[in-house]
């Protein structure tokens, strides 16, 4: 199926918004950029963001000379729009509407105060030809090329992939760098050729009720990567694809060390997830500007290789800590917990072998699992252990006799089936060391805050998602 993406090469203040959409099919999509008041990070600055801005001016794609016959290529028409409706950037901005049709086009920039509307019957559909999408710089924080532009067609990057014959990495499908107050919101995003939703230098970001779908063998193609980026808020979103459903990131070896941006206050909410090459909330392995202040609650991840996963190794150096997961149910599971401190490549040989990842205060509670074959295999660095790890009212029903595998690594754990590693068995409610998602503080009264998790409100809904 074809897919659609918009190069947001911007820099000021952009919202993507939608209204109402088609599994499927994108129907409504609202691009604009504004100011707006953010709060703190935490769930309520979900509700924060304007659902909608008045535009003073509007334009309809055709009166630019767009065919949507879905063969004529109309990237020039979308880039024609935009430049003109640029001049009322600083009149309260304009609106630019496409109507119904199937619109062929390739790679176009976005603008601030703009705001790209479709019909309900008006899909934006990815050019087959790779020439229609000009190759951009890497990203600073990577060092040689993790972005692009797209394609439009991800089942064509995904054979140039199997049989190696890119010349350059695959594109994402949106791509949102260096930008400020943005939403992206009621939208179906599918077969992105690389990764889908990457907003990467930004801040107050929000995606919210958003689909993403990509085939269970897809490579590569995560679902929303935060990188380098703070006050993110990930709400209510069905992610099935071929790699992690949500993944932050912060940039690769001495490049991420470098640029040294970090990603840090993150809210991820209400998740449901299905891949089979990923996991269903995943850190790294790109983090070598840091990852910090993360809170997950509310996750459902079915048929999924793993649940829970950090990733990293020696080279990356930066840190992950204070990551606060709760209220986590799975389903099918290969692997529940998985902590690996030897992971993934190298952008080249420049990167310091003694730079080594921190990865501490990482709290997980109240999860439960069903058919999971392995509770966890959770591995540090030989000369960096992994600390202040901690696992409370954690039940899983676990298909193998070896059901945990810990090593390089110490923490604690409380009310864990079946029994943690030893490593972890000091008891969590008797230390102040283990995170609770707040300012560094510790996990009080455990038993008293053992609440019936809504994992065990799980699978009727949650069987239902995963078979859209």
């Amino acid at each position: 199926m074809p897919v659609w993406r918009v190069v947001a090469g911007f820099w000021w203040d952009p919202i993507i918004q939608a209204h109402t959409f088609l599994l499927l099919r994108v129907l409504l999509v609202f691009i604009t950029m504004v100011g707006t008041q953010w709060s703190n990070v935490s769930s309520t600055y979900c509700k924060d963001m304007a659902s909608s801005v008045y535009r003073p001016h509007s334009v309809t794609i055709t009166e630019f000379g767009a065919v949507g016959d879905g063969v004529t290529l109309n990237t020039k028409a979308f880039q024609n729009a935009i430049f003109y409706l640029n001049s009322f950037a600083d009149k309260g901005g304009a609106q630019l509407f496409v109507p119904a049709g199937r619109w062929l086009t390739g790679s176009f920039s976005l603008i601030s105060h703009l705001t790209l509307s479709l019909d309900k019957d008006a899909e934006i559909i990815g050019s087959p030809d790779s020439s229609d999408w000009p190759v951009i710089d890497p990203l600073p924080s990577y060092g040689r090329g993790a972005n692009g532009t797209i394609d439009g067609q991800g089942a064509i990057w995904w054979d140039w992939f199997h049989s190696n014959t890119l010349n350059y990495t695959r594109p994402h499908l949106v791509e949102l760098m260096y930008s400020t107050d943005v939403v992206i919101s009621n939208l179906t995003f599918k077969n992105s050729p690389f990764w889908n939703i990457h907003p990467v230098y930004c801040s107050q970001v929000l995606v919210q009720h958003v689909t993403i779908l990509a085939p269970l063998n897809s490579p590569n193609t995560d679902g929303i990567d935060p990188d380098s980026s703070t006050n993110v808020c990930i709400d209510h979103c069905y992610v099935r694809n071929g790699d992690d459903v949500i993944v932050i990131k912060s940039g690769w070896d001495e490049y991420g060390i470098s640029f040294a941006r970090p990603s840090t206050n993150i809210s991820i909410s209400n998740i449901t997830g299905e891949t089979r090459g990923g996991a269903g909330i995943a850190f790294g392995s790109e983090m070598s500007g840091g990852i910090s202040e993360v809170r997950a609650e509310g996750l459902r991840i079915v048929n999924s290789m793993h649940g829970i996963r950090i990733k990293t190794a020696p080279g990356r150096g930066g840190y992950v800590k204070n990551v606060y997961i709760s209220d986590v149910s799975m389903d099918n599971v290969s692997m529940a917990i998985r902590i690996t401190g030897n992971f993934g490549e190298h952008p080249d040989d420049k990167y310091d072998r003694n730079a080594l990842p921190m990865i501490s205060n990482i709290t997980i509670e109240n999860v439960v699992g069903v058919n999971v074959g392995v509770a966890g295999i959770l591995e540090g660095i030989e000369g960096d252990n992994f600390s202040s790890i901690c696992l409370s009212n954690v039940s899983l029903s676990v298909q193998s006799m070896h059901p945990w595998n810990c090593s390089l690594i110490e923490g604690y754990s409380n009310s864990v089936i079946p029994e943690s590693c030893e490593q972890l068995r000091t008891d969590c409610g008797q230390t102040p060391i283990c995170y609770d998602g707040g300012s560094s503080s510790a996990i009080h009264a455990q038993a008293a805050r053992h609440r019936l998790s809504s994992a065990s409100r799980l699978l009727n809904p949650l069987l239902k998602l995963a078979m859209l």
